[in-house]
Parts: C-alpha cells; sequence; structure tokens
C-alpha cells in the first residue's frame, strides 16, 4: 500500500513545491513508483515537471468537485516512475464550492483511495494556507513534511501549522504523523542558518531530517525548463541534496534504497 504524504506550511517561500518536485524526481530515480498531487492553485508542482497546464483537460480540481476518473487525470513525465495530476487556478474557487458538500474535509481521501496501492509514494504540494484544501490534503495523508526555510522568523509559523496538525488529528485522522521537518535554503557561512537548524534540532530532536537543502541557483532554474533538478543537473548540489533527503526518508521508513 502506498504512503501519502503532505508537503504543508501556511508560510510561502519556504521550498514546499521545489520540495515536492525533486524529492518525487529523487525517489522516482530510486525506483519508487511516484505520484505528485498538485493541490496549490499555482500549478507551480505541474510545470515543474514538464505539465503544459493549459494543455490539461482533467486537473484535481474535476477529480474533487466534479468525480471525474483519477486516472484519467494522471499525467507521464520524463521519468517512467513519476506521475503527476496537476492543478488548476479553478482550484481557488473549490473550498466555497465545497463548502456545502458532505465529508467536505475527506473529499481527497476518497479521490485517491482507488489508485493508492498502484504508487509506493504520493506527495501532496499543498497551498500556502491552511484552507479547505490543505486540510482535506492532511487528512487524506499518511504523515506530512514541513519545509522550514533557514531564516529568523522562520519557526514563529510552524506552531500555527502544529495546531493544526493537532486539531486533525483528533478530529479527522488520527493516524497523522509529522514525516519529519526539512531545513530549506540553508547557508553553512549563516550564523543565522545555524541557529535556526540548532533551534530546530532542540525543539523536534529526531523529527528534524539530517539532510539540509542547501541554497543552489540550480533550484530555481530548473522548473523553469519543466525539469526536476536531477534531470536539469544531476550533478548540482541542489540534486544531491535532494536525493540524499530521499535515501533518509527512505531508510526511516525501512525502505530498500536501490
Amino acid at each position: 500500500m502506498g504512503k501519502i504524504i503532505a508537503l504543508a506550511n501556511q508560510k510561502g517561500g519556504v521550498g514546499k513545491t521545489t520540495t515536492t518536485i525533486n524529492l518525487a524526481a529523487s525517489l522516482a530515480t530510486l525506483e519508487k513508483k511516484v505520484l505528485v498531487i498538485d493541490a496549490d492553485p499555482q500549478a507551480n508542482a505541474s510545470s515543474g515537471l514538464g505539465i503544459d497546464i493549459k494543455q490539461v483537460e482533467s486537473t484535481i480540481y474535476e477529480c474533487i468537485i466534479d468525480h471525474a476518473d483519477i486516472r484519467e487525470a494522471i499525467h507521464h513525465t520524463e521519468i517512467d516512475t513519476l506521475k503527476v495530476i496537476s492543478s488548476h487556478i479553478d482550484l481557488v474557487g473549490a473550498e466555497i464550492e465545497m463548502l456545502n458538500l458532505p465529508n467536505r474535509e475527506k473529499i481527497l481521501r476518497s479521490v485517491l483511495a482507488p489508485v493508492k496501492g498502484e504508487f509506493d509514494y504520493i506527495l501532496i504540494d499543498c497551498s500556502p494556507s491552511l484552507g479547505l484544501i490543505t486540510v482535506n490534503a492532511l487528512t487524506a495523508a499518511d504523515s506530512v513534511i514541513i519545509p522550514v526555510q533557514a531564516e529568523y522568523f522562520a519557526l514563529e509559523g510552524i506552531s500555527k501549522l502544529l495546531n493544526t496538525i493537532k486539531i486533525i488529528k483528533s478530529k479527522l485522522n488520527p493516524l497523522l504523523e509529522i514525516e519529519g521537518f526539512l531545513l530549506t535554503m540553508y547557508d553553512s557561512r549563516l550564523r543565522q542558518a545555524n541557529q535556526v537548524f540548532d533551534e530546530m534540532k532542540q525543539h523536534f530532536h529526531e523529527l528534524v531530517f539530517k539532510t539540509v537543502i542547501q541554497r543552489n541557483v540550480t533550484l530555481s532554474e530548473a522548473p523553469s525548463y519543466g525539469q526536476p533538478t536531477i534531470l536539469y543537473d544531476a550533478t548540482s548540489t541542489g540534486a544531491r541534496n535532494y536525493l540524499a533527503l530521499a535515501q533518509e526518508m527512505l531508510a526511516r521508513n525501512g525502505a530498500a534504497v536501490h
């Protein structure tokens, strides 16, 4: 049975989408079957994996609102074992449309149920908000990865997210776990970055991934070519960091690393 992992942080610009794209590509390179669900209306995870969102007829929006067949919404990428269900700007209005639906927090869980067993990992890229779509993602997920930018205010927003996770655990998804906190945009030369890392380890101990994602220009260049960094420049620091993260995550999950 596949594992569903949401990537969430209501603070924007922390590297959620970058992490979704590159962790997914790294897991796929390590011969895992991976599905990315783009649940952010900006659809950056879709375009970053080479999907032309203007050409896509069935997105996660149609699956949630119109009960479209999830299999018809799955798109191929350049990596054989990596698939995507893209997002759409209409997702902005989906939260309003969902308000009157029964079990509105659990719609995404039932949308994903038919394909869960066909993938090793399903990664959900959440939007930078704690709205109904993100609540759906956390209700559908087995665990959550929380990317945290290595900067002074990074830890401030986490308590809000942790509180949301706690509420979802108690009311909607008792099995939800924190997969890990991931430090992104890390620059070891900055004292502040090291302080944030130390503070996170003091607070969250072994929940903090040992792998950190360093500041790397390749990570911001690759999406404009519609490629994950591992395809754009496999030797780059960014590609190596995310491959190390994928290996660390697989080791934590007791999965074989090829």
